[in-house]
């Protein structure tokens, strides 16, 4: 094994010498400074001391990791390290020497050394950085002024890993704290609050604000939302893997104010590798990323169902570019079809089944589309389940929505009462594990407020919202079909599962925020409130009144406990919605109410 790569070899052979030069300045202060008479073979203790001090040293630092980091990037971590090795190598000469037994060593010499040589090689280094330091201060005098906004310990971190990069010059801090204004960190002082940003980044000249809140930390929604109105361009640290790099622009997903949702990679390995998985909805937002996940995780075959042929098109068209050796199989087919479904799953026979077809559009499904939110979102619910159980399949999840939590409008009480037709035939059918996940709104998601939104603001606005204090919980489309998966992994037959989803944000917060990313303000792009619409509430829930909520091993899942209600009579209730076509949407509201008594129909101006 090579000792040194051939990179290390200069601030080893560095080392070496200085350790030498200390070792004699450690006699030269001993035998003239304190005057004191030099032995007689004082040559001779010299010739074999001063190589033999060098090579312990260097080979004590060396094997305790000090040249992993080049002088000029040594920071605290590496200074606590390149004292460790000191004193190893303090101790290990010592040791040495006393093997040896040199006629007339002066003992002293092994307590002096180790004082000289510490400040000598630590002071070269930190020598070394600030000179580094000055020459990136100098490259980068030019570049874009940065205002950097967050507490001084959130901003002594972004400050050191902008000082790495190039073509910002941070000009000034701005902070949440007021009591912070005056201080300085790192040479860089706080010029201001956030209430003062406007002032503070037309002194100095800046257009663009770094957001330094760690990702996930509650003060990081509310910084973001109050720089916002500074109309400046904001950016954040781009981290991954505990560390962070590059600035980026600011997204959506950092309105959510908490950490991503993490999966359990190995649980996760063991359900899908090697097994057929099947997905309904497969050409939506959520069905899609679904089946990106899946592919990570070695299926043997996945097979994505949809009804719109444009979708599956699409969805073909991505896997065979991103996964070509990825075995799957498209169809167009309607999970209201039984027939279609139940030869589809004989075919091929999945392990697992994510049900993520459904409407969900809630003021098209209010009143002339009602009986169809009730055929796709209940009978395709039961379709699905019952062909997953006649075909073997391990585990069904069926993919529902807060709306189902004490719903005011159709689609959301159609989501309920396919969770409870679910519940009834998982009990059943226990050889199939049927659990349900309850979710917010998905960002980005077809048909969701962001991309309504995006197109008002292309088309010049206004942009329109509801009510100014309607509030939703959201997730990104990555974190919806990771939860998906992860309830799928540990869910028990009948379970309903809910996300630890943060804070809600208000609408109008996203509204305004994504006018002010597309380099607009509310003067170019006004807000107009239009008014709740027919069943929308103010506010979501992602639990009814009478549920309480249980851990599970997974730090953001948790389990919906119901009140105990008795099973529906699941071949009454396909009878009554394939009888009801021809009902009127207030008869469809009053049946709907019976059988999903927390169901409060609301009577909207």
């Amino acid at each position: 094994m090579r000792f040194f790569s051939r990179a290390l070899w200069r601030p080893a052979a560095a080392d070496a010498v200085l350790v030498a030069l200390t070792w004699l300045l450690a006699f030269l202060f001993r035998f003239s400074l304190l005057r004191n008479d030099a032995p007689v073979n004082l040559a001779q203790i010299l010739w074999i001391s001063t190589p033999l001090a060098a090579a312990v040293w260097v080979a004590a630092l060396a094997g305790l990791g000090a040249y992993r980091t080049p002088w000029r990037h040594t920071s605290v971590p590496e200074f606590k390290r390149l004292a460790s090795a000191m004193l190893v190598a303090a101790l290990a000469l010592a040791a040495v020497l006393l093997l040896l037994r040199l006629p007339n060593f002066p003992r002293s010499i092994v307590l002096l050394h180790p004082l000289f040589a510490a400040a000598v090689l630590l002071g070269l280094r930190l020598g070394a950085r600030i000179m580094a330091e000055g020459r990136l201060t100098r490259s980068t005098a030019q570049g874009k002024p940065l205002l950097v906004l967050g507490t001084l310990d959130d901003a002594a971190r972004a400050l050191q890993t902008l000082r790495s990069g190039r073509g910002w010059q941070v000009a000034a801090l701005v902070s949440p704290d007021r009591a912070e204004v005056g201080r300085s960190v790192q040479g860089v002082r706080v010029a201001g609050s956030v209430d003062d940003l406007p002032q503070v980044a037309q002194a100095v000249g800046a257009s663009h604000a770094l957001i330094a809140s760690e990702p996930g930390s509650p003060a990081r929604r509310d910084l973001l939302l109050r720089a916002s109105d500074a109309r400046l361009a904001l950016l954040t640290l781009l981290h991954g893997g505990g560390n962070a790099s590059a600035p980026r622009q600011v997204e959506l997903a950092d309105l959510l104010g908490r950490a991503a949702v993490e999966l359990d990679v190995r649980g996760l390995s063991g359900l899908l590798a090697g097994q057929v998985a099947l997905v309904t909805g497969a050409g939506g937002s959520i069905g899609s990323e679904l089946c990106r996940q899946i592919a990570r995780f070695g299926v043997r075959q996945l097979v994505c169902i949809d009804a719109s042929e444009i979708a599956i098109y699409a969805l073909e068209q991505e896997f065979k570019a991103r996964f070509p050796e990825l075995a799957v199989r498209y169809y167009t087919a309607n999970v209201r079809e039984p027939e279609r479904l139940r030869d589809l799953f004989n075919l091929h026979r999945p392990a697992v089944v994510l049900h993520a077809a459904a409407y969900k559009h809630v003021p098209l499904m209010e009143e002339d589309n009602a009986i169809e939110a009730l055929r796709t979102n209940v009978l395709g619910t039961l379709n699905a389940a019952r062909a997953a159980s006649a075909c073997g399949a391990q585990r069904f999840v069926l993919i529902s929505t807060d709306k189902a939590v004490n719903p005011t409008n159709v689609m959301g009480a159609s989501k309920r009462l396919a969770e409870l037709a679910l519940q009834a035939h998982a009990a059943q059918f226990p050889e199939t594990h049927c659990c349900a996940v309850r979710f917010g709104n998905v960002l980005g998601s077809s048909g969701s407020v962001v991309p309504r939104f995006a197109a008002q603001i292309a088309a010049g606005g206004p942009v329109t919202v509801t009510h100014p204090e309607i509030v939703r919980y959201f997730m990104t489309i990555p974190e919806a079909a990771q939860l998906v998966l992860q309830a799928g992994l540990m869910g028990k037959s009948g379970e309903i599962y809910v996300l630890d989803m943060g804070e809600p944000v208000k609408i109008v917060d996203l509204a305004r925020l994504m006018i002010r990313l597309s380099n607009k303000t509310e003067d170019d792009i006004p807000i107009h409130f239009t008014g709740l619409r027919p069943g929308e509430k103010l506010y979501e829930e992602l639990l009814a009144d009478d549920e309480t909520t249980l851990p599970t091993p997974h730090p953001k899942l948790r389990v919906a406990r119901q009140a105990k209600l008795d099973a529906l009579d699941l071949p009454a209730l396909q009878a009554w919605i394939a009888a009801s076509g021809a009902a009127s949407p207030a008869q469809i509201k009053a049946a709907l109410h019976a059988l999903v008594p927390e169901y409060a129909p609301q009577h909207n101006p």
